[in-house]
């Protein structure tokens, strides 16, 4: 097949019609064609040569170009694409290292091979186009709701024709035991959209709490218009799903608006998520009360937080147990799901019974280290004195409020603290010593006697070895695997050591041994203060 006036308006028109059929810009099928007549014309002419291909867009006309290159003398390797300076003198004036030459070349008769191969150059090209047009089309689309129809199932996943493309439905991604038949209408929430070999592969999924937020906000026109925000959603897909709503305006009910006329709104959620119960929860900013709410319909009688392990504890009464833990766990879980938090339900009776032992070990604790009867240590841990610290260095006046407390027995209840205390870190201070604690770590500022005892059993015995610790190998943390939350202990725990002076801590140890140039820190936090703010700045613009 030689390209010659008869065809050349075939080309554009077969152009036209491909890009027209695939939905793609002619231009890339114009393209693909080019590189396909140049790979046929290398084949006639020989491969190093340098052959280019342009088709004219309006006439269809071919022209067949050879080019050659100005290299320097020692850089010429390929003589039928390069030329030296003196060659090329012989077609250019004043050539220099770098310039091209172009002259035009008869074009050439197509083989049944060639002409074989020129179509699967452009059929790849076409498929790329139509690859790369689909991914730019879906990738924006990620984080919505798109309508489908099943074409097959295999091996319980099930693809989905979304118009221009395939999707793909995992078996994890579909709610329960739910199944479809081919063409099938599907509603999905687009979950990635990825770019890979095969093509743009974009997965779909039905369990996602965030397909459960975009149905809302589909029936609920005030969270389509940002009256009300959807804070947090938690689901057991197909079972039953927690979703918590914030009004912006005061005279509007978040939970009502969702819950529709007569549940209008909320059923037709229900129905395309198989008859999955949903409770709307009220958010709320104080933590305690959003668990309370969260926990519906179960009944709080207290709640006890703790901010820095994430944890908090719920007393419920003997009764409402069952309830609030829901069965299988469903209702404790999702309420944990909700919160990010981790939620330790006891009765009121545990409770009353925990409150009990710690009572009565704090007594024990007074009666044993300050040689006091069960009746005087009852009253110091009644008036909330938990430690010995807190008797040996708490204001005189706070001992004096205590009943039968004058301020000689004031003072004698710190001194046998005091001596109790100095006599418990000269031991450790020992066993700090004897385990080969180094004097340097001993001497470091903010490290008691116990702590470097501590550190001492864990194998920290020097300053280096201080210096090399992580924060929450010191004051413990808490690390998510697998959805869970496992705790890491830390060598300081125990001494109430928080995250930020672990921190503080090392930090200071690595600029005492140089490791880390004080300078550098002030530094490295000006940067870090003047990205935010221009960050703040951008945001405003």
């Amino acid at each position: 097949m030689a390209i010659t006036s008869a065809n050349q308006l075939e080309l554009l028109q077969t152009a036209e019609a491909v890009a027209r059929e695939k939905m793609i810009d002619p231009a890339l099928v114009i393209e693909a064609m080019e590189e396909s007549l140049a790979r046929a014309a290398k084949s006639r002419y020989g491969a190093e040569m340098d052959i280019r291909v342009s088709i004219d867009r309006k006439t269809g006309r071919a022209t067949f170009t050879r080019v050659r290159t100005v290299v320097a003398d020692e850089e010429l390797e390929n003589y039928q694409a390069e030329f030296t300076v003196e060659q090329a003198k012989q077609y250019m004036e004043n050539p220099e290292i770098g310039a091209t030459f172009s002259e035009e070349v008869p074009p050439v008769e197509m083989g049944r091979i060639a002409a074989q191969s020129a179509k699967q150059v452009i059929l790849q090209k076409v498929r790329e186009a139509e690859r790369d047009r689909q991914f730019e089309e879906f990738k924006d689309r990620v984080g919505t709701i798109i309508n489908g129809q099943v074409k097959r199932e295999e091996y319980g996943n099930v693809i989905v024709d979304v118009g221009t493309g395939e999707a793909i439905l995992r078996r994890n991604e579909k709610i329960g035991r739910e199944s479809y038949r081919p063409n099938d209408r599907i509603r999905c929430y687009v979950k990635d959209v990825r770019r890979e070999t095969r093509g743009p592969q974009i997965f779909l999924s039905r369990t996602a709490p965030e397909f459960m937020a975009e149905l809302f906000k589909m029936e609920v026109p005030e969270i389509y218009d940002g009256v009300i925000e959807i804070k947090a959603v938690a689901r057991d897909p197909g079972s039953r799903a927690k979703i918590a709503v914030i009004s912006y305006d005061n005279s509007i009910d978040p939970v009502g608006a969702c819950v529709g006329m007569r549940g209008s709104r909320v059923q037709a959620v229900v129905n395309e998520l198989q008859g999955e119960k949903i409770d709307i929860i009220p958010w709320n900013e104080d933590q305690p009360t959003f668990l309370v709410n969260a926990l519906q319909p179960a009944e709080v009688s207290k709640v006890v937080l703790d901010e820095e392990a994430g944890k908090i504890e719920v007393v419920v009464p003997d009764e409402q147990l069952s309830l609030a833990i829901g069965r299988r766990g469903q209702n404790v879980r999702l309420a944990s799901q909700l919160t990010n938090l981790d939620i330790d339900i006891m009765t009121e009776a545990e409770e009353s019974e925990r409150r009990q032992k710690e009572f009565a070990e704090r007594t024990a604790l007074f009666m044993e280290t300050l040689d006091l009867d069960e009746f005087f240590a009852q009253l110091l841990v009644s008036e909330g004195f938990t430690s010995l610290e807190e008797v040996a260095y708490v204001e005189l006046d706070e001992l004096l409020v205590i009943d039968g407390v004058d301020e000689g027995t004031a003072q004698e209840l710190q001194t046998r603290a005091r001596e109790f205390l100095e006599a418990q870190a000269a031991k450790a201070l020992e066993n700090a010593r004897a385990m080969g604690a180094e004097d340097g770590l001993i001497a470091f500022e903010g490290l008691t006697a116990q702590m470097v005892e501590a550190l001492a059993e864990d194998g920290v015995k020097s300053l280096e070895d201080f210096a090399t610790c992580a924060d929450w190998e010191l004051a413990g943390g808490w690390t998510t695997v697998d959805g869970q939350r496992i705790k890491d202990d830390g060598s300081l725990e125990k001494f109430g050591l928080s995250l930020e002076e672990a921190q503080d801590m090392v930090m200071t140890a690595r600029i005492m041994l140089g490791w880390v140039d004080p300078e550098e820190l002030v530094a490295d936090a000006a940067e870090g203060d003047d990205g935010d703010d221009a960050t703040t700045e951008e945001a405003e613009a």
